[in-house]
């Protein structure tokens, strides 16, 4: 309802004292407004002419957005995409949604009709007792499944209920639940012990290894202890390397919490029981930090173990007055002699770089009269399948004769040997004078 010029008439009230103005409703209705300047305010109403000049406007005005209110809160609540409901305190459902409805058809068997007092679709033991946050599940004849979570309001006599749709919710917490099982049981097998604490350097998680490695007891971690006092337990079993004094200690501690949680914390723990620990620290979202603590005795000790046997072969061929220089099944210098490096002048520990026989058959050729051997030797330690050993001579620069021989070893590498002062022919004979005898 619209009355013409309302606005210029109003802004001419302080002058003119009155106005009065008619329009239609939408029904046909006539409608006058009466304006009126007292005071230094103005006072508007509306006055229906069949009420006799009454006022009405109030009534009339405050009627009508009632009912539009009522309208637009009746459509609200039947297109609301949750399900919602009042219950007496005897349990009658005395109203209920468009949602509710149509779940209760679905529920209905073949042939039956909705009857009053509706049909209840949930436990109301819950509901009852007021919680509020409860998850009810709908079973529907097709084999349908629903989740829904339920709140409950007091209200006079009865209660107002909402079941809002839970079924994401469901889904997300079933699959994290069967997530965290499976992660749960991949830990149990974990040789690695594993601990992780969350942004308050609290224990949250850890794993049956970190039991056996720690010797900590379960009980103790189930109280989720902290990152320092956890470091505290082991230090007392003498599972962390044992700093000068306490104060040391501490500050070791903090140390480790502070680089751990930068995710640059790695560290090799040698116990003063003879056990060597990796000890990682890495950090996780939300500030959380997990440390892997690993038993690599064995492998630490199978790593010395083979440095040693590396030393003493290497002392043993350096002992021998032949110089050797031994190639991998591709051809690159796998160790040398004591004797190799005096008689070529040549020390591949010098380079990080790897060494071919290539660039040796070069190196050898630069210091030595020109000669085919080689050529030939390259292509021996290259060479793929059974081979015999073979030897020949080769003049140095200096005029010394050196005698090489070439010999095929186990997993397809070559030992070349080098021997001052001898000929081949020589080798030859004493080989010969050997078998004889």
């Amino acid at each position: 309802m619209s009355f013409p010029q309302v606005d210029q008439h109003l802004t001419k009230l302080p002058e003119q004292g009155a106005v009065t103005l008619a329009a239609e409703d939408e029904s046909g209705q006539t409608i006058l407004l009466l304006a009126e300047y007292r005071g230094g305010l103005t006072h508007i109403t509306l006055i229906d002419p069949e009420s006799r000049g009454a006022s009405f406007g109030y009534d009339l005005l405050a009627q009508r957005s009632m009912s539009d209110d009522l309208a637009f809160l009746r459509s609200i609540v039947s297109h609301a995409p949750f399900l919602a409901w009042r219950e007496k305190d005897n349990g009658d459902v005395v109203w209920a949604n468009t949602a509710y409805l149509l779940r209760a058809g679905d529920l209905l068997a073949q042939g039956q009709e909705l009857t009053w007092p509706l049909p209840k679709l949930f436990d109301r033991t819950a509901i009852l007792q007021g919680v509020s946050g409860q998850r009810q599940i709908l079973r529907f004849p097709d084999g349908r499944e629903q989740w829904f979570e339920l709140v409950s309001m007091p209200d006079d006599d009865g209660r107002r209920i909402y079941a809002l749709p839970a079924d994401s919710a469901v889904h997300a917490e079933t699959t994290l639940r069967d997530f965290m099982q499976t992660l749960t049981k991949t830990f149990a097998h974990l040789p690695i012990g594993l601990a992780i604490f969350d942004n308050r350097r609290q224990l949250q998680l850890f794993n049956p290894a970190l039991l056996d490695l720690t010797g900590l007891q379960p009980d103790f971690l189930s109280l989720r202890p902290s990152l320092l006092s956890v470091l505290d337990a082991l230090r007392d079993r003498s599972m962390v390397p044992e700093p000068k004094d306490y104060h040391d200690w501490r500050n070791q501690i903090t140390d480790i919490e502070r680089a751990a949680a930068s995710g640059v914390y790695e560290e090799t723990w040698n116990l003063p029981g003879g056990q060597t620990y990796k000890v990682v620290g890495r950090p996780h979202p939300n500030g959380a930090l997990a440390l892997m603590i690993e038993d690599i005795s064995t492998e630490i000790t199978r790593t010395r173990r083979y440095r040693a046997d590396m030393e003493l072969g290497q002392s043993v061929i350096d002992s021998m007055d032949e110089a050797m220089a031994v190639f991998s099944e591709t051809g690159m210098l796998v160790m040398t002699n004591a004797n190799y490096t005096k008689l070529w002048e040549h020390d591949p520990s010098d380079s990080l770089a790897s060494v071919g026989i290539t660039s040796l058959a070069r190196h050898w050729c630069s210091k030595s009269a020109p000669s085919a051997l080689w050529a030939e030797a390259e292509e021996f330690v290259c060479t793929v399948g059974d081979r015999q050993p073979w030897s020949a001579d080769v003049r140095m620069l200096d005029g010394r004769l050196v005698t090489c021989r070439l010999l095929p070893l186990a997993g397809g590498a070559t030992l070349v040997g080098f021997r001052v002062g001898r000929g081949a022919a020589d080798l030859v004979s004493e080989s010969a004078e050997r078998r004889t005898a």
